[in-house]
């Protein structure tokens, strides 16, 4: 790869940030290592997420893939999802999209205000769909706490899995949590077998949630959209809020429906294009050395 280079994308959903890279132009073969240096904030572009668009596997319009900062593939990105969405919905000049990725098929609508609509597909919520290491009846609320024994400051998440594994502690204030300590032990706890996404959900009305995540393989984030889908439907499952809700995240807001009529997810948010550009050759040929 010396001495060439390839045009990206920096693009974001309410802060959470990525670099897009369009492989059915210019193909690239792209390494953990040199994804990690992409994503890196100080020597290369720096991303929550490196995302490539790729020629469809089966009949959608493209193929979304996603890997986190430490370079680790994953399977969805709600937030990403959007922004892929647009660009195809731009391209296509079509209605509706259909964006596949390791997860699932995601499709993507125009919304109001120039908002963009993913339908997230229905959520898994067996304890073996997650997947979990051993066996729950009931995954509204597990046997998993944080803090002294009795006095726990977060205990019995609800797990949802949306593309992605999630687990979601309702609290009393969702600032008050030090997510920085608690998410990385909790995203490695061994229940979760393939790690997890932590979030902390205050329920502030029936129709109205503020979360907080700390995201597998990336961190605290400033918005997570498969977190606000699985906190939805953690919400909703435990009777605290209606079915269409605000989603507060630190980033911005999202609105999300678990919608009856097809047990499906709808979020819907924003869209930015930050800037665009050319990766440095030297980061293609200094990953690949």
């Amino acid at each position: 790869m010396t001495g060439m280079t390839h045009h990206f994308l920096k693009m974001n959903g309410l802060g959470n940030d990525f670099v897009v890279l369009d492989l059915r132009r210019e193909p690239l073969a792209l390494t953990d290592a040199l994804a990690r240096a992409i994503a890196d904030r100080e020597k290369g572009i720096g991303c929550d997420q490196l995302i490539t668009i790729e020629e469809p596997r089966h009949g959608g319009d493209a193929f979304m893939g996603i890997r986190n900062q430490d370079g680790g593939t994953v399977e969805a990105c709600g937030n990403a999802a959007r922004c892929i969405g647009k660009l195809i919905l731009d391209e296509t000049g079509k209605d509706a999209v259909v964006i596949e990725t390791l997860g699932g098929d995601t499709v993507a609508t125009r919304a109001d205000g120039g908002n963009i609509t993913v339908d997230m597909g229905a959520p898994r919520l067996r304890w073996d769909e997650i997947p979990l290491s051993e066996e729950f009846q009931d995954t509204r609320g597990i046997e998993l706490e944080i803090g002294p024994l009795g006095n726990p400051i977060m205990h019995s998440p609800g797990v949802v899995n949306v593309g992605n594994p999630h687990a979601v502690f309702f609290v009393e204030d969702a600032d008050a949590i030090d997510l920085e300590r608690s998410g990385p032990m909790l995203e490695h706890h061994p229940l979760f077998p393939e790690r997890a996404n932590i979030s902390v959900a205050q329920v502030l009305s029936p129709t109205h949630l503020k979360l907080r995540t700390w995201e597998r393989g990336v961190g605290l984030t400033r918005a997570c959209g498969t977190a606000a889908c699985a906190a939805t439907v953690a919400a909703i499952r435990r009777r605290k809020t209606e079915r269409e809700i605000t989603v507060s995240l630190p980033g911005g807001d999202l609105t999300v429906e678990w919608r009856e009529a097809d047990n499906h997810i709808y979020m819907t948010g924003p869209v930015m294009l930050d800037y665009e550009g050319e990766l440095d050759p030297a980061l293609l040929s200094g990953a690949a050395a």
